[in-house]
């Protein structure tokens, strides 16, 4: 057994590192409890209000029919089909979670400054009243056929594993990834960081990281073959690309000034270019302007130089979301306009595009066979459209109850999907996120909550874990079983 022996001391190495694997554990126990205990307040406090609700209501009609004197058979049918359009869960702004709640605390991880805190937990969350928490249970689920409504207790909450939260930002979450490998997670702040960390105990943190990067982040994405470097797009004209084992921001592009805002940023899975799309919206806009125009650009990553525009046609709509196929030949691009358009790479030309949504599109995915291609409107609708088959929908689903426009025009709702294809992760008003069984492979389920909106998902690459990020300010991994 190694030791290491001082003057009148000897510090067993092993013991220590066994003690300290312990306290890891028992700190995610202590998370996952908290988090339990936090879903069974909120699902008891949402009863409360739901009877006071249907109270309120039974007392108003009640009122009603005491102080009308005549009514004729006419205006009975429009009267009761109006109390029947009545919701029973009324929508409320008012956070719920002023109320006392038993804090659990536990030990938190000293780390060096460039590393972040696991497993800890932040009691002043608890305590937060922002205007921007909405309940879960005010909302319903949808699932998945057209005009039908599943209430959210008819949802089932996911079975946890384990979950982790990391509490190092200042401010909401606007995107979270994962890395290639899965190893290393990239979250990016209103508060202008990025932070690169890892949820594994056993893996190295020394990769750890803050960049500051002096205006908001509006796009991330990693290298699609490795770890090691992470593409950072800002909404003042700049991308960045941050080396992971350096440490160290390896090229600082400036784009063109009359596209300042770098939606988002896409790696090809093969070669070593990447696409940026920008919008020619002012910096401080927080969310996508039907007004804005758009951008493409192919970036070679070896020069760090723009080696052609991709053509979109005078004065284009802007871009929103980007995504490539496996190989890395065509890319798929959603517009505010509610168009897809497709890309051939190699020759640099669209090949097709067709009408997908009535409103904005805010997110856009490959299926996992690439004979379909997925996306989300910002009217909550999504769709997934047969590729063999253009313009045929293979299957939809209506997120709506979760897209408030007055949370929604703060951040940009999006979605993603888990390795097998099977399972939809979107973004939600609510503090928990809707979780669709593509094509009824199973039942849907619903996240745990965060204590305010979910602002930002994302899927391991090939495990059952997944991402939530808050505008809260946490950021949540959590595996499911």
């Amino acid at each position: 057994m190694s030791s290491i022996c001082l003057p009148g001391t000897c510090i067993d190495i092993s013991s220590e590192k066994d003690t300290i694997s312990r306290l890891r554990k028992d700190i995610k126990q202590l998370n996952l409890k908290l988090t339990q205990l936090q879903t069974v307040l909120e699902e008891k406090d949402a009863q409360l209000r739901h009877l006071r609700s249907d109270n309120t209501l039974k007392k108003e009609a009640d009122s009603s029919r005491s102080n009308t004197s005549a009514i004729t058979e006419s205006v009975i049918p429009e009267r009761r089909s109006i109390l029947d359009a009545v919701p029973s869960n009324n929508f409320s702004a008012t956070s719920n979670r002023g109320e006392s709640v038993t804090e659990i605390a536990a030990t938190s991880l000293d780390m060096s400054s460039d590393s972040v805190g696991l497993g800890s937990v932040d009691p002043s969350i608890e305590d937060d009243k922002s205007d921007n928490t909405y309940d879960a249970s005010s909302f319903g689920f949808y699932n998945g056929e057209e005009g039908s409504r599943t209430e959210d207790e008819e949802f089932s909450e996911v079975k946890v594993n384990f979950q982790e939260t990391f509490l190092g930002h200042t401010g909401p979450i606007s995107r979270s990834r994962f890395s290639a490998t899965g190893n290393n997670i990239a979250s990016a702040s209103a508060d202008g960081t990025v932070r690169i960390w890892t949820y594994d105990s056993s893996t190295p943190s020394s990769r750890n990281a803050t960049i500051y990067c002096g205006a908001e982040v509006l796009s991330l994405d990693w290298e699609s073959k490795s770890d090691r470097l992470l593409l950072i797009g800002t909404a003042d004209a700049g991308i960045k690309a941050w080396n992971v084992d350096a440490k160290r921001v390896v090229c600082d592009l400036n784009t063109d000034d009359s596209y300042p805002r770098i939606l988002d940023i896409k790696c090809s899975p093969v070669e070593p270019v990447f696409v940026s799309a920008a919008a020619s919206g002012r910096s401080g806009s927080k969310s996508t302007e039907t007004g804005e125009f758009a951008s493409l650009t192919v970036w070679n990553m070896k020069l760090w130089k723009a080696m052609t525009v991709l053509p979109l046609g005078e004065d284009p709509p802007a871009i929103t979301s980007l995504c490539f196929n496996h190989n890395g030949k065509i890319l798929a691009a959603s517009a505010v306009d509610g168009m897809i358009h497709m890309f051939d790479m190699s020759a640099g030309l669209q090949i097709t595009g067709w009408p997908a949504h009535d409103s904005a599109i805010s997110s856009i995915l490959f299926g996992p066979d690439e004979t379909s291609i997925f996306s989300l409107g910002s009217d909550g609708k999504v769709f997934e459209w047969s590729l063999q088959n253009q313009g045929r929908v293979l299957w939809q689903t209506d997120c709506s109850r979760f897209h408030i426009p007055e949370i929604s025009k703060n951040y940009r709702h999006e979605m993603a999907l888990d390795s097998d294809g099977r399972r939809l992760l979107v973004t939600s008003d609510s503090v928990r996120s809707p979780m669709y069984q593509v094509r009824g492979y199973g039942n849907s389920l619903k996240t745990l909550p965060h204590s305010s909106a979910v602002t930002t998902v994302d899927w391991h690459p090939t495990l059952p874990i997944f991402l939530t990020g808050s505008a809260d300010n946490s950021i949540r991994v959590t595996s499911i079983l």
